[in-house]
């Protein structure tokens, strides 16, 4: 076990430095002229300004030496500066953060809970009504648009029925609660702030079920064809044969050893989560990740691209560890 975690590390930080250099090109290469971005028609139009520009933000110098000087800062902690807020793209990161992973963990929590017992479901009641309303349900929400869905959601329930508030994290006459960690919902609990808790949550619940409604639908029908081949081995045939209840088997016997894919595909589900919010975070005006990355990639902010890339990979590379790692709990075959 130690030998797979000193290799899956290892691993981890070579992939962590190839993606840097895949960063650095494509974020410095990208088409577009971030000097014209920036300044404008009518100072990009004066020379002595463009340059003075260009040597502000290092775009004179050599690619080759401009990526030494991207690794020399994040040696140090240092993403950069970023163009558009003339701040540390990691203070811009840290002030975002926390709205995305409040986000992405509550939509990510709703897949859970929706999608495994919906597979499940319609595993045991194979072809009746229940897998027939589960295979709609996984249908909807993985073909439904992110952009779609969110805006059908806003006109139905806040425009139309009027039963969910606005855009944004809490109503506009509301203050937020006294920051700690970020999260709205934690730092309210930590205040024992409730009606703000209750607003929080309620401006939780649509950009929530847009944001989960593809991940429902994968990890349902995940769940479902895991639960079907684990449910024709000759182990559960011989746990009916031996009397034993059929919850009972499917409880004991058959989700173990079909929660292997279910936990892979919900460990990527989980990063996709927190690094694809931004049409629900743009829909609903949420101040997280999605929208700065929006925003940056509007600007041809290239060092706040590039610092968002970088935690989006890292985040991507710590989520595929512990999902390796957790293996070994659900397989005891992976311990040997």
């Amino acid at each position: 076990m130690l030998r797979t975690l000193v290799t899956r590390l290892a691993g981890a930080a070579v992939m962590a430095v190839l993606a840097t250099l895949v960063i650095f090109l494509i974020a410095n290469t990208v088409p577009g002229d971030p000097v014209l971005a920036q300044l404008g028609d009518l100072a990009a139009s004066n020379p002595a300004t463009v340059a003075e520009w260009r040597a502000k933000w290092g775009l004179d110098l050599p690619l080759w030496e401009r990526y030494f000087i991207f690794l020399r800062g994040l040696a140090h902690g240092d993403l950069g500066t970023s163009i558009a807020s003339q701040r540390p793209v990691l203070e811009d990161i840290a002030q975002y953060a926390p709205a995305t992973v409040e986000l992405s963990t509550i939509a990510f929590l709703l897949a859970l809970v929706t999608g495994i017992p919906l597979g499940i479901a319609a595993a045991v009641w194979r072809d009746s009504w229940v897998d027939a309303v589960a295979r709609v349900i996984s249908l909807i929400g993985v073909s439904s648009p992110t952009f779609w869905l969110a805006f059908v959601m806003l006109a139905v329930f806040y425009g139309g029925l009027q039963i969910a508030p606005g855009p944004g994290r809490l109503d506009p006459i509301a203050f937020p609660p006294d920051e700690v960690t970020g999260l709205f919902l934690v730092d309210t609990i930590l205040a024992g702030d409730w009606e703000t808790f209750h607003d929080a949550v309620s401006h939780l619940v649509l950009p929530a079920i847009v944001l989960a409604a593809a991940t429902i639908g994968l990890i349902t029908r995940t769940t479902r064809a895991a639960m079907l081949e684990a449910i024709g081995q000759d182990y559960v045939r011989v746990s009916r044969a031996k009397g034993m209840r059929e919850g009972y088997t499917i409880l004991r016997h058959v989700l173990p050893n079909a929660l292997i894919p279910v936990v892979t595909l919900g460990g990527l589900a989980y990063a996709n989560l927190l690094a694809g919010a931004v049409m629900t975070e743009t829909v609903f005006s949420w101040p997280g990740l999605g929208r700065y990355t929006f925003r940056s990639a509007a600007a041809l902010d290239f060092p706040a691209i590039m610092g968002i890339t970088l935690v989006v990979s890292v985040t991507y590379l710590l989520v595929n560890l512990l999902v390796d790692l957790s293996y070994a709990l659900l397989d005891p075959r992976v311990r040997r």
